[in-house]
Formats: C-alpha cells, structure tokens, sequence
C-alpha cells in the first residue's frame, strides 16, 4: 500500500466519487470523511449536549456511510472492514475503502473529542500500513486563516509543531500531534482538481504547478 488517501466529506457526493474512480490502480486506501452527516450532529450537539462518547462514535458512524456511498458508485473499489482486508483488496486489484468504525472499536487509539476527525484516523491507519498519508479536501491546502478572510495567507510547508499553534485550519486538531508522534508527513491537496492528487502519488507525473501543503512531521 503506497498511499492512505482521506477524501474530505466536504467533497461528497460528485467530488468524492470521482477522485475515488480515478485512484484506480494506483496503490491507494480510502478514508472518506464524515461530511455533513457529521456536522449535522455537530449541530444537535451545540442543542443538545450529548456526551463525548456518543458524538464521537456517531461521528464516526458517518464516515461509514458515506464510505459505503461512495462504493456504491465506484466498480474499482470495494469495502475493507480491517487492515487485513485493506491489504487484501489492494492485492486483488481493487481499492480498498475503508470502513473504520468496528476497526477503531477494537483498536481504540483515540479519546473521545471533537479534535478527533477522519483526518487523525487516516493518519493512524497510514501508520500501520507503513503509508504515506494525503489530505484531501475542498480547499488548496492550509492557510494562515479562513481562506475567504481578508489577509488570508497561504501556506505551502510547514512544520507540525507550528501547526500546533492554529486554532482553526482545513485539518483537525490532533493530526499535528499524530504526524510528530508517528515522525511522517503529509499533503493537504485540493480534491476538486483530481489531477492533482494523481500528481502527487504516481511517480511518472512531474506536474507540481499547483499550490498544495506539505506538513514536516519527520
């Protein structure tokens, strides 16, 4: 397995379904985030203040299902339910698209908080496969601040320690400290423009002609 790749829930549905087709045979493992099912609970939460455990589970709950959504629309792919199956799949020619929640029952690597995203996970999955990680999302990578925010700059390297520092950027809050502590990398790349995420896991494309992020954790 070359490449974890964690497609954002934010591009679901087209966005996702599409860059899934396309890392047909390129030696990829799929994390689809949770989307707007996960900030739907976020939302009821504000409401209703569940307990920590119950949004952290149900968030991940959502991850699921828009993995399997996701599936649904793409033949080359099929669902792995373990790190086993992950390496299975991929040995059979299909991508894998993981479908993290009993794994993470069983693993239980994480508290239970909002810092926790599909971002964390796809970094703890890319380290027991011995995988490069990629972040896939709907903006160009990391940013001194909301992109859209007057003065907004943005960041095309940086080291996780300084990324600490933020408050707020297109990754979760733990996947700084995970990067340290696992001592890998990772790209932040825009998955609206899949040529671009082919760009950076298949050696034969030299096109860097974009912005991207590269986060230092080595």
């Amino acid at each position: 397995m070359k490449q974890v790749v964690k497609i954002g829930g934010s591009l679901f549905p087209n966005y996702a379904i599409d860059l899934a087709d396309k890392l047909k045979n390129t030696s990829s493992a799929i994390i689809l985030g949770g989307g707007d099912f996960a900030n739907l609970i976020r939302k009821y939460n504000s409401e209703m203040n569940f307990s920590d455990e119950v949004n952290h589970w149900t968030a991940i709950d959502c991850m699921d299902i828009i993995a399997k959504l996701v599936n649904d629309k793409v033949d080359s792919a099929k669902l792995a339910y373990s790190i086993d199956e992950v390496n299975q799949i991929a040995n059979k020619g299909f991508t894998p698209i993981f479908v993290v929640s009993e794994f993470l029952k069983e693993e239980d690597p994480f508290e239970c908080s909002w810092d926790v995203t599909s971002d964390s996970i796809a970094a703890y999955v890319a380290h027991l496969l011995n995988a490069n990680l990629l972040i896939v999302t709907d903006v160009n990578g990391i940013y001194t601040q909301e992109p859209e925010e007057p003065g907004s700059t943005f960041i095309s390297k940086i080291d996780a320690t300084k990324l600490l520092t933020f408050q707020e950027s297109s990754i979760d809050v733990m996947l700084p400290s995970l990067l340290l502590k696992f001592g890998t990398n990772c790209d932040v790349v825009n998955g609206k423009f899949p040529e671009r995420v082919l760009s950076l896991i298949d050696d034969n494309i030299n096109d860097y002609n974009f912005d991207y992020t590269k986060i230092i954790g080595e």
